[in-house]
């Protein structure tokens, strides 16, 4: 029997595999309430039960974006007998594992995307007929579950690259890398061998891009091949054997979110449409509402005490707690609607009372309510003493869980570090656990500000009115709390109005958190790329923005008292007040560099689009890597563009190399924004393209410092607001500021290149001539 029609044979799976959430029709029926018990209905699909809101023909279904077909499977495409039917969503190849009412989700199987090469790093199969990099798209209602699921990529080699599009727009990626066996822990998905990342609520649609560096020419002995998948967390273990035996497995199982219609609970209850309340899905009088924690829409769910289908009229059933082995009364139950009732066994006296409820005769009663009195006090003297202890030690315990937290956290560290910053430690407070967990109300939903790899953003409120931004680490993560401690230990150091500042801390819970100064108007990206913020940054905010950011990494790398590589600058770092005045951003990666070194040696760390080549293939970090990542910064500026665009080329993908190329080929005014191009910026256009032509240098060391594209930028901004009157006939060379005389004296700052290198001064050269400057009769 030949393979459905709504099946792609696995040769067309495409390498990026997006988790295949699944496509359904456009929804053109009125929801259905009343199920059909006819036997159209099916209620069982191989192993799956089909449950309503599902079903696989009309009436069976709420609406079409529940309709799920059941059909016949063969292991190859000739084959004459049929396999077990399964359950697939409409239009695509998703087979349905289970379907829960319980916790709306569907568990389905997912795609596995891979590469494998041979030993000289040649091509030798793939689950695709192009391993590149394509889209994915859906018109599915239900996005992969963020709370279930992680995107996993494993292999020696490997490097994935993810970025949204319907539903959530983003991009992301991870590396995962090592050099033999030895080197793998077992159940780590760290970076060695295996890296994975959490998937953000309400993605639908994404592009996948699985790439290797050698093509697995260094490691093919024992992993040849990619591998990459998006998976349910608690279904997948990894082990080094996945780095070679991984090839077997065709699925993996992953989880998607479910809800009812687009309305919350509240409009699809009160809704003043007639239709819209006669689809209200919760059709039992034992159910109740309960919004989707993941997209539009919510969810039925029967009552304590009742178990069953809530979507349909008769389908909650009270659950008769006194039947079974699970029956919790010690001798007679009695079942209620929704509960139960527990009682002694009833027997009769010869003058007709009842006995063992206490209703004998009066001399057994008072004798029974005087030992009851008795037992009673007993056991009220010896709960409150048994409840005085338990608060004791209860007491002592949370002290010694608070100091554990603090030394967990690296609260000793910390303040060892805060001794040698005594001005920073005047500034520094340490906020308790109440206070933050008071700001932000109870850490509400509606308070938080942003996720990520790292953690979550919260906007809290003081008990003195000010507004902050709380940072709270994931829970159970030893790396991140050591970038945590990293982070404030780092901005212990920094004073600088560009710089976002650090208020204080919390090391006393099992999560350290940051509290930092509010900043208002989000982050540079957004308005680079967000089209309803782009036109509110015109050329001059954006060159105002650049010379801000290019300060205040001068300041970390030259003027704090130990020098500081930031190591992610990139424009979601960079955060823009209601002046849309710059603030620098997230230390967590950052490290402090001893003043007898210019380079560190680390474990490659950053964001894809940013990260400098030469520290990537090196592992040598210097404050070059920082001004690799700045000139990304101003590519971004100049040209709108994202970092890593998958709409580009192949080889124009990434924004550092487009650029490049285009400026060779004489083309930058073809990928400049066109809405900061006028015919009086053209030159100034040109001067800022070349400062990011020589940031973007491979070869760190013919890269300028973050100090002279400073002073770069601000020559620039002063020639804008008409500060330098270069073209005066006679000036008074006393009245000259230094920033005058290194503008006019520095060629580099006039964008004057020498076969690519800028020329510069020497500082006996540059002082030398500023005295012949002053002393030179004005009119010279």
């Amino acid at each position: 029997m030949a393979l459905p029609q709504n099946l792609i044979p696995p040769r067309l799976l495409l390498l990026q595999l997006t988790i295949l959430v699944l496509g359904t029709k456009t929804i053109t029926s009125q929801p259905n309430n009343t199920i059909n018990n006819g036997s159209s209905c099916l209620d069982r699909c191989g192993s799956v039960s089909i449950l309503y809101p599902f079903g696989t023909a009309p009436g069976c279904y709420y609406d079409e974006s529940f309709l799920v077909t059941c059909n016949y499977t063969t292991t190859t495409i000739n084959a004459t007998t049929n396999s077990s039917p399964k359950l697939f969503l409409p239009t695509s190849n998703v087979s349905i594992l289970d379907i829960s009412l319980i916790d709306g989700e569907l568990r389905v199987e997912g795609p596995i995307a891979r590469n494998c090469y041979n030993k000289l790093g040649n091509l030798t199969s793939t689950s695709s007929s192009d391993y590149d990099t394509v889209s994915m798209l859906t018109n599915s209602k239900f996005p992969i579950s963020s709370r279930r699921n992680m995107l996993a990529a494993v292999g020696c080699d490997t490097l994935v690259l993810i970025r949204g599009m319907k539903g959530r727009n983003y991009s992301a990626g991870c590396i995962a890398m090592c050099e033999q066996l030895s080197d793998i822990a077992n159940g780590s998905c760290s970076g060695v061998g295996c890296c994975s990342m959490s998937v953000p609520e309400d993605v639908i649609d994404f592009f996948l891009s699985v790439e290797s560096f050698t093509n697995h020419s260094e490691v093919y002995d024992f992993n040849p091949c990619d591998y990459s998948f998006v998976v349910e967390e608690q279904a997948y273990n990894f082990s080094s054997i996945d780095l070679k035996d991984f090839q077997k497995r065709d699925t993996v199982p992953l989880i998607l979110d479910w809800a009812v219609g687009n309305w919350s609970c509240e409009q699809a209850q009160q809704n003043d449409d007639y239709r819209a309340r006669a689809a209200y899905a919760c059709q039992s009088s034992y159910s109740f509402c309960l919004n989707s924690t993941n997209g539009h829409g919510y969810r039925c769910k029967c009552l304590d005490g009742y178990q069953g289908n809530p979507y349909l009229i008769d389908g909650c059933q009270d659950i008769n707690e006194c039947d079974g082995p699970n029956n919790p009364c010690v001798e007679s139950c009695t079942n209620l609607p929704g509960s139960f009732s527990c009682s002694c066994p009833k027997g009769s006296k010869g003058d007709g009372t009842k006995e063992g409820t206490g209703c004998t005769s009066t001399g057994r009663a008072v004798l029974k309510i005087s030992i009851a009195l008795g037992i009673s006090i007993s056991l009220l003297l010896l709960v409150m003493a048994g409840s005085w202890t338990y608060w004791a030690l209860n007491k002592r315990k949370l002290i010694k869980l608070r100091e554990k937290f603090f030394q967990e956290n690296g609260g000793m560290l910390f303040q060892q570090q805060l001794v040698h910053q005594r001005g920073s430690s005047e500034t520094t407070k340490i906020f308790t656990a109440e206070q933050l967990k008071k700001a932000t109300n109870n850490y509400d939903q509606s308070r938080v500000l942003g996720q990520g790899g790292y953690g979550t953003v919260y906007k809290g409120v003081l008990s003195d009115n000010k507004v902050v931004a709380i940072k709270k680490s994931k829970i159970g993560n030893q790396s991140q709390i050591e970038q945590f401690i990293n982070e404030v230990i780092v901005l212990s150091q920094i004073n600088h109005r560009n710089v976002v500042n650090l208020l204080g801390c919390c090391l006393e819970t099992e999560v350290p958190m940051l509290v930092y100064e509010f900043i208002t108007n989000g982050t540079l990206s957004a308005h680079i790329h967000d089209e309803h913020k782009h036109s509110l940054l015109s050329w001059e905010m954006r060159l105002k923005i650049a010379t801000e950011t290019a300060g205040a990494i001068a300041y970390l790398h030259s003027s704090t008292s130990m020098p500081i590589i930031h190591r992610d600058i990139k424009t979601a770092n960079i955060l823009l007040d209601e002046n849309y005045t710059t603030k620098v951003a997230d230390f967590g990666a950052s490290r402090l560099v001893p003043l007898d070194q210019t380079q560190l040696t680390t474990l490659v760390q950053g964001t894809l689009g940013y990260l400098d080549p030469e520290y990537f293939q090196t592992s040598q970090l210097t404050e070059k890597s920082d001004v690799y990542s700045f000139g990304v910064v101003l590519t971004e500026l100049l040209t709108g563009q994202q970092a890593i665009c998958f709409n580009r080329e192949q080889t124009d993908r990434n924004l550092a190399m487009y650029f490049i190329s285009s400026m060779k080929e004489g083309k930058l005014l073809q990928i400049l924004d066109e809405r900061l191009v006028n015919d009086g910026n053209i030159e100034q256009l040109n001067e800022v393209a070349n400062v990011a032509k020589s940031c973007l240098r491979m070869n760190g060391e013919e890269r300028p410092t973050m100090k002279e594209v400073a002073i770069k930028l601000e020559g620039l901004i002063k020639q804008t607001s008409g500060m330098h009157q270069w073209g005066q006939d006679h000036y008074d060379p006393l009245t000259i500021s230094s920033e005058h005389i290194k503008y006019l004296l520095n060629p580099s700052n006039l964008g004057e290149h020498n076969n690519g290198a800028t020329s510069t001064m020497t500082t006996s050269e540059f002082d030398s001539t500023i005295v012949q400057m002053v002393t030179q009769p004005s009119g010279r």
